[in-house]
């Protein structure tokens, strides 16, 4: 079967690995394989405990709903039987009037399987009187489960009847004709599992829970407040209604009054029912047991969610009960055969391993001698050995055993703290030293010699007294501790241990090299001024040069003019001489 055709699964999306449904299975049915708690169904007893046990809801159950209403829309005849449990969910009132409320959702008749409990236990109570061995009552099916799958010698003294609803379908479907159609409604996830035996599927076509009933309900938008009272369509004599508490099928099969009957138990809870089965080894004188899986019985089954007080739904029973016996009808006999036998369904674990598998087991976990085998159960399983057992079978991972992760985390923190590149110190309230790790013996050339000693002998104790005498929680500052060696140092108290711890960070490296960045900006700096000084007096230089030579140059230039006027002055003479003596001549 499909983990989403099984009735109790895993929603994965919502699984967180905490190993919570692991430590609550009764039978140790949860699987852990890829950090995922699976379900495995052929170990499963729909018991429901994982359901509430998770803290994340990841354990869930099919819903059927869909499947009820299905029926209700294809078939003219569908039936419901309710659990007398149904009482301690409503007020008096109310109750009056749930027949309407279930006429109301589409069912044609509406009866209480406290019917069919009621032939139960008179069936019980026969073969009780008959019998001188140990008998276990068969109302419960989770028990059914139990003792067919982990305690297979026992299912001889399964009492051979069917169970209240089974039962209960059986009368209605002769009733009413096997084409008809029955839907059961209960506190019980359990029940779906019974619905799908091959002794009651003929019988029980579809189960839902009171969860499942509530929310249809909703979803119909139906008020008890809009309905009238009216009843159910068969009734029974009022002392089946006891069912669902412990004790219940005793008194409706009117075996004896007395509770503390050497030949009666009633129990409820999975430690009392395993108790209470285990008594029935070996012992031959006549006894009744009557085991209710869930703790107070059936008003505290799985498939319901309510906040009220356990001894407030018991209360409710009783009284409810009790106002059922002015009309209660006399017994009748029926016909139905109500007979059935038990299957033997035994786990096919391997359940035997050779010492050296379960020593190797055991050696993952540092396990191997008696001592370390703490047997805490803090896994899920009785024994280091059990478990040791459930890893060789593919049910557990040694990453459940809670010591041995927490070993694992110390030894991992450990491995920081004597790693890390930094010094850590950690003194008491009286400045001794505890405890240095490796970088912090190099730092201050120590050894563990050092340890208990006062932190004076290694350094200036100023800042831890400071914090010590303070109301501050860190103190951080840069110190150097000597030439070769300068200090990052964060000191803080470690409130819960009483201590102080320091942590160290080595920065002579990232000091040297900032100093002597520093001195080359400067150096930079004052080279880049004696280079702008010395471009500034060459420019001074080339101007005042410049400026001579310009000067120069007019003067040059203003002698070659002058010599040039004077040139043409003087070839200017000449010429007019010349024209002179050629006209004189003439």
């Amino acid at each position: 079967m499909s983990e989403t055709n099984q009735i109790i699964y895993t929603n994965k999306a919502r699984c967180r690995d905490c190993y919570r449904c692991v430590r609550g299975c009764p039978v140790n049915a949860i699987k852990m394989e890829n950090d995922q708690a699976s379900v495995v169904d052929d170990r499963c007893i729909l018991c429901g405990t994982c359901i509430r046990e998770c803290p994340q809801e990841a354990k869930t159950y099919r819903k059927d709903l869909y499947k009820v209403k299905k029926l209700i829309e294809e078939n003219e005849q569908v039936a419901v039987s309710i659990a007398p449990s149904f009482a301690f969910l409503f007020e008096e009132w109310q109750i009056k009037r749930i027949p309407s409320l279930l006429r109301m959702l589409g069912f044609n008749q509406v009866y209480e399987t406290a019917e069919g409990a009621y032939y139960v236990a008179q069936k019980a109570g026969e073969l009780f009187n008959e019998s001188n061995n140990c008998s276990i009552t068969t109302a419960c099916p989770a028990v059914i489960n139990y003792v067919e799958r982990y305690e297979t010698k026992k299912v001889k003294n399964l009492m051979p009847v069917l169970s209240p609803m089974s039962a209960h379908g059986k009368i209605i479907k002769e009733r009413l004709g096997f084409d008809s159609k029955l839907v059961f409604i209960g506190p019980c996830i359990a029940k779906k599992g019974e619905a799908e035996r091959q002794e009651s599927e003929d019988y029980v076509d579809a189960v839902i829970t009171f969860d499942e009933w509530f929310d249809w309900i909703e979803e119909e938008n139906i008020s008890l407040n809009d309905l009238e009272d009216s009843s159910f369509d068969s009734d029974t004599p009022f002392v089946s209604r006891y069912f669902p508490l412990a004790g219940g099928l005793p008194k409706t099969a009117d075996i004896t009054p007395d509770l503390l009957s050497e030949t009666i138990i009633s129990v409820t809870g999975y430690e009392e029912v395993f108790d209470s089965i285990d008594h029935c080894n070996g012992h031959d004188c006549k006894t009744l047991v009557e085991p209710l899986f869930c703790r107070y019985g059936c008003i505290n089954g799985p498939g319901v969610t309510t906040k009220e007080n356990i001894f407030d739904r018991r209360k409710k029973i009783l009284s409810y009960t009790k106002s059922c016996e002015q009309n209660s009808p006399a017994s009748s006999d029926i016909k139905t055969n109500l007979d059935n036998t038990w299957e033997l369904k035994k786990i096919t674990d391997k359940d035997w391993f050779t010492d050296e598998e379960i020593r190797t087991v055991l050696e993952q976990t540092g396990k191997v001698s008696e001592e370390d085998q703490l047997n805490c159960k803090a896994c899920g399983y009785d024994s280091c050995i059990d478990k040791a057992k459930a890893v060789l079978n593919g049910m557990a991972v040694k990453e459940m055993c809670i010591p041995f992760m927490r070993r694992l985390a110390e030894q991992r923190t450990d491995k920081v703290i004597n790693t890390s590149p930094n010094g850590i110190i950690v003194l008491d309230q009286q400045l001794n030293i505890i405890h240095m790790n490796p970088a912090f013996k190099n730092f201050f050339h120590c050894s563990n010699n050092a340890v208990g000693k006062k932190i004076s002998t290694l350094m200036d104790p100023e800042p831890f007294i400071q914090l010590k005498n303070s109301d501050e929680k860190e103190i951080s500052m840069v110190i150097k501790h000597n030439d070769n060696l300068i200090c990052h140092q964060i000191i803080y108290t470690l409130e819960e241990e009483d201590q102080i711890a320091g942590i160290f960070v080595d920065i002579t490296k990232h000091t040297s090299v900032t100093e002597k960045l520093s001195s080359l900006k400067k150096e930079t700096i004052y080279k880049a001024q004696e280079l702008l000084d010395h471009q500034i007096t060459m420019a001074q230089n080339l101007a005042k040069y410049l400026g001579e030579s310009t000067a120069k140059g007019e003067e040059l230039v203003e002698k070659l003019i002058e010599l040039t006027e004077d040139e043409e002055k003087k070839n200017l003479g000449t010429k007019k001489n010349w024209l002179w003596n050629t006209r004189t001549q003439k």
